[in-house]
């Protein structure tokens, strides 16, 4: 059963006792996995995505795995969209116990070359976009004691070459749901963020760049070549992380007793961000990204 913005809700999804969580960014990777994952622990799992003409893959995986969901339009960047969303899920649903905030958009450039408006449009969907479900949906998860689960990225912590402006966004993602924790703890909302390291999505298609095709970024070309090189095989060779296993970690953050603030989804992640957290001076940090373009 898929329940689309609009239609008329069932007898069971009115009266249904089951917590209900919204997840964001579902047309694919980890989104998808994490609506699918939700839905097989028992959620009212509402899936939703900016364009639902892109909703193919998320139904199909539904069907897959045998679970429901409740397939909704939501734009992370328009404030009526947001606002419409979340209360029209509360209105059909009753309740809503947790967020997960995956919408994202991945960007590859370097200050030169970019302009300001692509710099813009990075934070307005990787940052802004999360603060917009977040206030919309806080007044809703205070009334149960919810979860605010937000999916940054490693690049939230350690700054990466060539990902200036996405690093950025999830630096500005990390440090707002860092201060606002303690903040919504003394109301009952338990806030946490979920960094996966590289993930077999969609990377080489959302970059913005052709990779195929001849780079060109002026003086930073070589760079950017070895840095796409680099990049490239290692969601290429294996090692990248299925949008499964990281989607997890979003269920550690939405059903443990008392989830961690900050949940790697990997040893490797663990060990790379550790690498930043103990880093004082930087220096470690600056030696192991400079090998990635060097």
């Amino acid at each position: 059963m898929y329940l689309l913005k609009g239609d008329e809700m069932s007898t069971t999804a009115r009266t249904s006792p089951a917590r209900t969580v919204l997840i964001t960014g579902t047309s694919s990777g980890i989104g998808l996995a994490a609506a699918v994952a939700a839905a097989r622990a028992g959620w009212r799992t509402v899936a939703t995505l900016r364009d639902l003409s892109r909703a193919d893959a998320l139904r199909k995986a539904a069907a897959d795995a045998g679970v429901d969901l409740d397939i909704r339009q939501l734009d992370v960047t328009d404030e009526a969209s947001v606002a419409a969303a979340v209360a029209g899920v509360v209105a059909d649903h009753g309740r809503l116990d947790a967020v997960v905030n995956n919408a994202g958009a991945g960007h590859v450039g370097t200050l030169e070359n970019d302009s300001l408006a692509d710099i813009r449009t990075v934070m307005e969907v990787n940052f802004f976009g999360v603060l917009n479900v977040s206030k919309a949906a806080l007044p809703h998860l205070r009334a149960v004691g919810g979860r605010l689960v937000t999916v940054t990225s490693v690049g939230g912590v350690v700054g990466q070459p060539f990902n200036e402006a996405y690093c950025a966004a999830k630096f500005a993602v990390e440090g707002y749901m860092e201060s606002l924790a303690p903040v919504a703890r003394t109301l009952g909302v338990a806030v946490s963020v979920v960094e996966p390291g590289a993930v077999a999505t969609e990377f080489v298609n959302n970059i913005g760049i052709d990779v195929e095709g001849g780079l060109e970024a002026g003086p930073y070309t070589g760079a950017l070549r070895t840095y796409v090189d680099r990049t490239v095989a290692q969601f290429l060779d294996g090692t990248a992380q299925t949008p499964a296993g990281a989607a997890e970690s979003v269920m550690e953050a939405l059903t443990a007793a008392e989830p961690a603030f900050r949940i790697q989804t990997t040893d490797w992640a663990r060990e790379f961000v550790g690498t930043k957290l103990a880093d004082v001076d930087g220096s470690a940090v600056q030696s192991l990204t400079s090998a990635w373009v060097a």
